[in-house]
């Protein structure tokens, strides 16, 4: 008789989250990290060892959520200027906040936090991007959470790159040192945005990218004022730019895409350039209604995205699939628009292929690692649970129960594992003190 890693019995699969298809009565298996086996509780007459079994009481068993875009160490800045315009947020809030208090220690530490609320929310994989990005890396790998993670490039003076000029130097240093140094972690590079770094920095940032083959992430037709401005500049469309600059490709992921043009879709689907999408942030901001469903039409990947703490306020991706779905029907007066299983596949596989992930995560099946959650459904506000669509207008992340990542138990029964989350909300709340004392605008 096998031997296996660890055992989930008597679960309600959702391997799939788009299919929306429930398995009962079932298990799953984990060996060395990988799930080697899952189908029927009745297919196992005599139970298989394992060094650990859980039983998940009937409750559901699905894959871990994807975050295709956070500012995870802007924790820190959470409900420090609300109600505001992108611009005046940007520029006489954040940007002087981080000039002032972003170092590698509250990276580390609020990257931390950000990893514990996520973990606690269902979420196993994080697409990050910041400054001092050495330190949410170190933060994410202890905190056992899978995370794609990307050095910010700016063209002026930023956190830990004070010369503008060496920005793509230190970049280059990110990527190599972190290349192959943790089968949880990989590197990336993310571009702010077309209006804060100029064409030639674009264009090295990007060959650099292809020649160490990592993604390539930047803020991209955020708001109407950018694309007017981009326009004005330039005579063409924020993604008709980075087109005729040679950015888009498989390996592009463009942030927002709130305001795109006729033909802009077009681009984006011949380029195979991806999407993510911060709905809530838009909401907050006042951006806009990015046009997912158009976007998913052309073939598209677009994964769902909450944006850093400072602009959602939280990192829960299933109030972020619930908001969604809801702002999109509303937008279009249709309650057809954005259907929940959309919005599951957008949070699990596709966002796992807008991370090139695919291979590993995204979905519960025999050779992918086990990223999985199991989800509480006996809450008062999941009772009845008819359908998984449910999870989408009902769930929320404190209905997560128990996480899994690489095969390894990181919370169960709502307890975290892999850290001391007392220690880092302590640190943080230190760290919030010098917020206070310095007289940042709030």
């Amino acid at each position: 008789m096998l031997n296996h890693d660890l055992l989930i019995t008597n679960a309600t699969l959702l391997a799939n989250p788009a299919d929306c298809r429930l398995q009962k009565d079932a298990y799953l298996a984990v060996t060395d990290g990988a799930i080697v086996e899952l189908g029927k509780m009745a297919d196992l007459p005599v139970l298989p060892g394992a060094d650990r079994i859980i039983d998940a009481g009937g409750n559901l068993v699905m894959p871990g959520l994807v975050n295709c875009h956070c500012h995870g160490a802007m924790t820190l800045f959470r409900g420090l200027a609300d109600d505001l315009p992108l611009m005046t947020w940007l520029t006489e809030h954040i940007f002087p906040a981080e000039a002032r208090l972003v170092d590698a220690e509250m990276v580390y530490w609020c990257s931390k936090l950000a990893a514990a609320e996520m973990l606690m929310g269902g979420t196993t994989t994080v697409a990050d991007a910041y400054f001092y990005e050495d330190a949410a890396a170190q933060a994410f790998c202890e905190s056992g959470l899978r995370a794609v993670a990307a050095q910010g490039i700016i063209d002026f003076p930023a956190p830990g790159v004070p010369d503008p000029s060496k920005n793509i130097t230190a970049a280059a240093d990110f990527l190599s040192s972190w290349q192959g140094k943790s089968p949880l972690l990989t590197p990336a590079l993310f571009c702010h945005s077309p209006y804060t770094c100029g064409l030639d920095t674009l264009q090295r940032a990007k060959e650099l990218a292809r020649e160490a083959g990592s993604l390539f992430f930047i803020h991209l037709a955020e708001t109407r004022e950018e694309t007017a401005q981009l326009k004005e500049q330039h005579g063409c469309t924020p993604v008709a730019l980075l087109h005729g600059l040679g950015l888009l490709d498989e390996n592009t992921v463009c942030v927002h895409c709130v305001w795109l043009e006729e033909g802009d879709i077009a681009l984006l689907r011949e380029t195979g350039a991806k999407v993510a999408t911060c709905p809530e942030s838009n909401m907050k901001l006042g951006s806009g209604i990015a046009p997912l469903a158009e976007l998913l039409d052309a073939g598209i990947p677009v994964g769902l995205g909450t944006d850093g703490c400072a602009s959602n306020n939280d990192l829960d991706l299933f109030q972020e699939m619930g908001n969604c779905a809801r702002l999109h029907k509303v937008a279009a007066h249709a309650p057809t628009r954005l259907p929940a299983a959309t919005l599951l596949g957008m949070a699990t596989e596709m966002g796992a292929r807008v991370l090139g992930l695919a291979g590993e995560t995204g979905r519960l099946a025999v050779g992918l690692r086990a990223d999985c959650i199991i989800i509480d459904t006996r809450q008062p506000h999941l009772t009845p649970f008819h359908n998984p669509e449910t999870l989408v207008y009902a769930g929320r992340g404190s209905d997560v129960a128990t996480v899994l990542i690489d095969g390894r138990v990181v919370m169960q029964d709502r307890r975290l594992l892999s850290f001391n989350i007392e220690e880092t909300m302590n640190e943080v709340r230190r760290l919030a003190r010098r917020v206070k004392a310095g007289g940042v605008k709030g």
